[in-house]
């Protein structure tokens, strides 16, 4: 997903990371990882309520979290999320699931527009992936995995009536957080040709000129409704 100068800029930050997940194994494992990647883990919590009581203290950019935690093992992920951003509203939140819960990534993108992120717990094994993601939430981006990205698409089309096949494809791929170079590969197209579907996007869905950043998260979550 990462690629240009943009990519190298994200990967030269040092990142404060914070791992919160009840399975030891899984919790250890992942730290063990974003520090192989030259993330600093800060702390690591095996329940929602212990990482909140520590989270002011430790000024983390990003925490990545498990969706499902005790005491009842459903969305005390996703509620930790929304309080965590809350607590410290600059803070990115990077959700890993088992399963695809569409209703969950709904909840926790409400929470805020930026800083953002919902993957499936199988991306995790690859370093490359994970590295890339926690950076880009940790500066602010948005990163959805694919097959929640389907999965919300499906929930929600109406706002994306005026777009063309193309453009939907161009914005999914926005969803899962690809640069115009990715997207451009992606669909084997010039990059010249992606800008101008961009810029389309941008004026069917209504979207003032405030910095191109600020448009593609706002197009994103008209996407995903």
């Amino acid at each position: 997903m990462t690629d240009g100068p943009d990519a190298a800029r994200i990967r030269a930050v040092r990142i404060r990371a914070v791992v919160v997940d009840d399975a030891v194994l899984l919790r250890e494992g992942l730290a063990r990882v974003l520090d192989e990647a030259g993330i600093d883990v800060v702390g690591q919590f095996g329940d929602p309520a212990s990482f909140l009581a520590a989270l002011p203290t430790l000024t983390p950019d990003v925490v990545v979290m498990d969706v499902r935690m005790p005491p009842t093992f459903t969305d005390e992920g996703v509620r930790a999320a929304v309080e965590a951003r809350r607590i410290a509203p600059r803070t990115g939140i990077l959700l890993l699931s088992q399963y695809v819960e569409a209703a969950y990534a709904e909840d926790v993108l409400a929470a805020g527009s930026a800083g953002i992120g919902y993957l499936l717990k199988d991306r995790v094994t690859r370093l490359d992936e994970i590295d890339d993601a926690v950076r880009r939430v940790a500066s602010g981006g948005t990163v959805l995995d694919p097959e929640v990205v389907t999965q919300l698409m499906s929930r929600r089309r109406d706002p994306l009536a005026a777009l063309t096949p193309r453009e939907r494809e161009v914005l999914g791929l926005m969803a899962e957080g690809r640069t115009n170079a990715a997207i451009a590969r992606a669909l084997v197209i010039g990059t010249g040709a992606v800008e101008k579907h961009v810029t389309s996007i941008f004026g069917k869905l209504a979207l003032e000129d405030t910095g191109e950043d600020h448009r593609r998260v706002l197009a994103v979550l008209a996407y995903l409704g």
